[in-house]
């Protein structure tokens, strides 16, 4: 009879040769710390606005956004910086929130999907509407907030050059076609 074991209960358990046990990083992070977290006040710019949380020093810019500024808009797809559902902007320029210390972002401007638009619609925002660009919604924060930045960047000039620079997002539903029409129909919109 074999023993079915997950890729976490092999690592705990598994002997190197010096006869240690291995740790999980977790597990050793723990450990080291000695449970206690180190915390800091940090002082963040988050939509024109300023925040003081007093947070762990290995929080992400995606925790402290959604746990303690109660900005749920970024989501958290993987954790691991493969989906893009945690995109922002840092000082106008994408980047993933769950791979991002929230101290590292100190004196810097994010900018989240509820800080877009003030009032009407951003004009991606309108783009994915009209075309029909979501069909689930969990990665349309995280693709608006690329395709604000692929057509700052001067990406959007093609579907394919749209395709290329929007790969880092994925979409769970398939919904690409229309994305692209909509950061294409946007591109344009911002080119008149």
């Amino acid at each position: 009879m074999e023993t079915e074991w997950t890729r976490r209960e092999a690592l705990e358990t598994s002997v190197v040769p010096t006869g240690a046990t291995v740790e999980s990083g977790a597990n050793a992070a723990a450990e080291s710390a000695g449970d206690e977290p180190i915390e800091s006040t940090v002082r963040l710019s988050i939509n024109g606005e300023d925040y003081t949380l007093t947070l762990d020093h290995r929080a992400t810019l995606l925790d402290a956004l959604r746990e303690r500024a109660g900005l749920t808009g970024t989501k958290k797809g993987c954790d691991r910086g493969e989906c893009g559902a945690c995109t922002v902007h840092i000082d106008g320029r994408r980047a993933l929130a769950c791979l991002t210390f929230a101290v590292a972002v100190q004196g810097r401007e994010v900018t989240t999907i509820e800080g877009l638009a003030s009032g009407a619609l951003h004009p991606v925002q309108a783009a994915f509407i009209e075309h029909d660009a979501f069909q689930c919604g969990y990665c349309t924060s995280g693709q608006i907030m690329s395709a604000v930045a692929c057509i700052a960047e001067g990406h959007a000039r093609s579907e394919a050059e749209v395709a290329e620079y929007m790969s880092g997002n994925l979409c769970r539903c398939a919904a690409y076609p229309q994305i692209r029409a909509a950061v294409l129909a946007a591109a344009g919109e911002a080119g008149r």
